[in-house]
C-alpha cells in the first residue's frame, strides 16, 4: 500500500488542521481521498458529494495529470506519487470586511478607519493581520533602479503599505521605457524618473514615505545609502551595480532581493549571506563586457519585468512579515515563452571572497574596473573609435570608409544609415570574414556602440588594422547628425 502526500490548498487548510500536506495510505485516488476525509471530516463536504463522488468544483491531480483524464477515483497510485487538490477560487473578499477581532488599537500607532479599509484584504489574512500590517508600515525598503523591475515592485510595495520606500535612479523617462515601465505615463516623458515615481507612488498610497536618492550609486556612497533600510530590491540592469549592491548588502548584513530579465526569461532569488549564498557565490566574476547584451540591445517582452518585479515584491513582503519560505538558497527561473517555472538549489561557496569564512574582500571595490567597463561617456577601452561628426566628414571624403552594421536583422527594419552598409550580425562576424575587405577602413556600428566595440576587438585580434567603432552607435548618429532617423 502506497504512502502518498496530498497537497492541501490554502482555502481548505482550515478544514485539515492547518496542514499544507497530509500523508495518507491507499492504493487508489478514491481510497486516498476517503482516508483523508475520515481523518479530517470537515473536508468531506468540500471534496465529496453525499454519494461519495468528487465534486465538480474540485479538481484532483495525480502528479501533473487530472485524474478525470485517467481512471478517476479508481486511478492506481504508487510510492513517489503526489496528489494535489485544486478547488475553484473566486478571488477577492466581501466589501468592507476585516479580520475577525481586528481593532484599530492593537499595539503602536492606531490605524485610521481609512487605513483599515485600505488594507482590509491584508488584515483578513491570519498570516498578516493588524500586527503584520504594522510591521509593513514600520519597514524600510530600498529599490535600486526604478525601471522595468523597480517599477512594478515599487507599485506593489507602496500599495502593500511599506512605510518607507527609497528609490535610486539617475535617468529621465524616455518613450522606449513605456513599453514595460508601468510606473510612468506619456505625460512623464523627459521628467526625472525619481520625480515621476514619487508622484505616482504617493498618489497610489499617501501613507507611505518616498525617499529619492538621486545620482549614481557607487563605492563612495553605497554603504551610506543602504544602511538605513531593512532590505534591498535589486532592479539594476548592469553588472557593476549588481555586484556593488550584493557586496554592500553582505557587508551590512541585509537581504538582497535579486531579479534579472532577458528577452523572454527571468531570474529571481534572495541573497542573504547570513543564512545562505550571496550573488558572488552564484557568479564569482562577471562575464566580459558586451558578452551579455542588455535589454536595450537584445530586447525584452514588455510584460516580463512585470512578472519578475512582482515576484521580487512578493519576496520582500514575505521577508518583512517573516512568513513563508523566501528564495534563500534557491534560484527561480521563469520562461514566458513556455509559461514555466523551474527552481534550482544554490549552495554557499566555501571559497567565496566575500561571504565565506575565507573571505578576503573586506570592503567595496571599483566595480567598473572589476567588471571591465569603461566609465559612462568614456571610450571603450582598447577600441579605436570615430565620432558621428568625424564619420560624417569621412563619408563625404574621397575615400569613405565601409560601414558594417553588426545589429540583428529585426533592428535593420527600425533604422538604417543613409548609405547602405554591409549588414553582418555580430554573432556571424567570424563566419563571414570573406565579405570584409582590408583595403578600406571599416567602421562598425550597432545601436549604442557596445556590440560593435566588441566586434572591433574581434577583428583586431584577427589581424585587421584599419577598423573603428562608431561611438554611441546609430542612436548617437540620429541624435547628432540625422534627427529624422528613429532613436530606439
Amino acid at each position: 500500500m502506497a504512502r502518498i502526500p496530498i497537497k492541501v490548498p490554502t482555502p481548505l487548510r482550515g478544514f485539515a488542521g492547518g496542514h499544507a500536506e497530509v500523508l495518507v495510505e491507499g492504493e487508489t485516488v478514491g481510497a486516498l481521498l476517503r482516508s483523508l476525509t475520515e481523518t479530517h471530516p470537515a473536508l468531506r463536504r468540500h471534496l465529496l458529494s453525499p454519494d461519495g463522488a468528487l465534486r465538480n468544483f474540485v479538481s484532483v491531480y495525480l502528479n501533473d495529470k487530472d485524474v478525470r483524464t485517467l481512471a478517476r477515483d479508481q486511478t492506481a497510485v504508487r510510492d513517489g506519487d503526489v496528489l494535489s487538490i485544486v478547488p475553484a477560487i473566486a478571488g477577492g473578499a466581501p466589501s468592507g470586511t476585516m479580520a475577525p477581532g481586528a481593532t484599530p488599537r492593537e499595539g503602536g500607532r492606531a490605524f485610521t478607519s481609512e487605513e483599515l479599509r485600505r488594507y482590509s484584504r491584508h488584515l483578513l489574512l491570519p498570516e498578516v493581520g493588524v500586527a503584520g500590517q504594522k510591521a509593513l508600515r514600520n519597514a524600510k525598503v530600498l529599490l535600486v533602479g526604478t525601471g522595468g523591475l523597480g517599477a512594478p515592485a515599487a507599485l506593489y510595495l507602496a500599495a502593500a503599505g511599506v512605510g518607507t520606500i527609497g528609490l535610486v535612479d539617475l535617468d529621465a523617462v524616455e518613450l522606449s521605457n513605456l513599453q514595460r515601465q508601468v510606473l510612468y505615463s506619456t505625460a512623464d516623458l523627459g521628467r526625472p524618473k525619481l520625480e515621476a515615481a514619487r508622484e505616482r507612488l504617493e498618489g497610489l498610497n499617501p501613507g507611505v514615505t518616498i525617499v529619492p536618492h538621486a545620482g549614481r550609486l557607487d563605492s563612495t556612497n553605497a554603504m551610506e545609502v543602504l544602511r538605513p533600510y531593512d532590505l534591498v530590491v535589486d532592479g539594476t540592469d548592469n553588472f557593476p551595480t549588481r555586484y556593488l549592491v550584493n557586496d554592500a548588502c553582505v557587508l551590512l548584513g541585509k537581504p538582497n532581493v535579486y531579479g534579472s530579465i532577458y528577452r523572454f526569461e527571468g531570474q529571481v532569488s534572495v541573497f542573504d549571506a547570513r543564512r545562505g549564498p550571496c550573488y558572488r557565490c552564484l557568479y564569482p566574476e562577471p562575464p566580459p563586457p558586451d558578452l551579455v547584451p542588455s535589454c536595450a540591445e537584445a530586447g525584452v517582452l514588455g510584460v516580463l519585468p512585470g512578472v519578475v518585479g512582482a515576484l521580487q515584491a512578493t519576496e520582500a513582503i514575505k521577508i518583512l512579515l517573516g512568513l513563508g519560505e523566501p528564495l534563500v538558497g534557491r534560484l527561480l527561473l521563469y520562461d514566458a515563452g513556455t509559461m514555466s517555472f523551474r527552481e534550482l538549489a544554490l549552495a554557499k561557496n566555501p571559497e567565496c571572497v566575500l561571504c565565506s569564512p575565507k573571505a578576503t574582500q573586506k570592503g567595496l571595490v571599483d566595480y567598473l574596473q572589476f567588471c571591465g567597463v569603461a566609465p559612462p561617456g568614456a571610450a571603450s577601452p582598447g577600441v579605436p573609435e570615430i565620432t558621428p561628426e568625424e564619420l560624417r566628414d569621412a563619408l563625404a571624403g574621397e575615400e569613405p570608409p565601409l560601414l558594417v552594421d553588426v545589429r540583428e536583422p529585426e533592428e535593420w527594419e527600425i533604422s538604417q544609415l543613409s548609405r547602405a552598409p554591409l549588414t553582418i550580425p555580430k554573432g556571424e562576424l567570424t563566419e563571414r570574414m570573406s565579405e570584409l575587405t582590408r583595403a578600406r577602413e571599416l567602421v562598425l556600428y550597432c545601436r549604442s556602440g557596445a556590440r560593435s566595440a566588441d566586434a572591433v576587438r574581434t577583428l583586431l585580434e584577427l589581424g585587421f588594422t584599419n577598423v573603428r567603432n562608431l561611438r554611441g552607435g546609430i542612436n548617437a548618429w540620429a541624435e547628432r547628425i540625422d534627427p529624422n532617423l528613429p532613436v530606439y
